[in-house]
């Protein structure tokens, strides 16, 4: 069953070359950005003046990456995802946000509140790069099977958690977030803009899967 609640991301697909060099995103970066910025008002959040700041006196803006390196705990499986300036301006010019930087936040999400406490076994990611619109339409039982992968990662399926899955809609590049919870056998999605899920036909298709 398919219920409705509500917030989204526009994305933007696109695929970046990787560098000669390549560097590994500090941790402690953002933390130390936040720090050296005085609390302010005005149109822009703290935390986007905080990030903004990082980048300008970091390399990034002039043809740099950083790759974000994010174990199984995350998404259920290892892998990185590359951080350069066209996704920085995403963020900054208000575009729409592509898989990478939605699945850094998830990442620094993790990290930050998750990682080694109770809430890694209530919540859990699904990557948006690995279920997808494209890969529903060509392909619904490689997308089933790593719906079903990515649960028995999880461990426990008797523990009642809910699973995350930020889904492009395929309308125009804007997103939802999906939140199934298989103890119930039911699947909620977060949507920003009016209406119900005959919209996203293929949303259905991997909820129906």
């Amino acid at each position: 069953m398919l219920k409705k609640a509500g917030k989204d991301i526009p994305t933007k697909s696109g695929t970046k070359t990787n560098p000669k060099s390549q560097k590994e995103v500090p941790g402690q970066m953002l933390d130390k950005a936040s720090k050296e910025i005085p609390t302010t008002s005005g149109t822009k959040s703290q935390i986007m003046m905080r990030l903004e700041k990082m980048v300008e006196e970091s390399d990034i803006m002039h043809g740099a990456i950083r790759s974000v390196d994010m174990d199984e705990g995350v998404f259920g499986i290892a892998h990185s995802e590359l951080i350069a300036k066209e996704d920085m301006q995403q963020l900054f010019e208000h575009e729409e946000l592509g898989i990478p930087v939605i699945h850094t936040y998830i990442w620094y999400m993790y990290d930050t509140l998750m990682r080694g406490t109770e809430l890694c076994n209530r919540f859990n990611f699904i990557a948006a790069s690995r279920i997808n619109t494209t890969f529903i339409t060509k392909n619904p039982t490689s997308v089933m099977n790593e719906l079903v992968d990515r649960f028995m990662v999880a461990g426990d399926n008797t523990t009642p958690s809910l699973y995350f899955l930020p889904f492009n809609s395929g309308n125009g590049g804007h997103w939802v977030l999906v939140a199934m919870d298989l103890s119930r056998l039911m699947v909620y999605y977060l949507d920003s803009l009016p209406g119900d899920w005959s919209k996203y036909p293929s949303m259905k298709k991997t909820v129906d899967a």
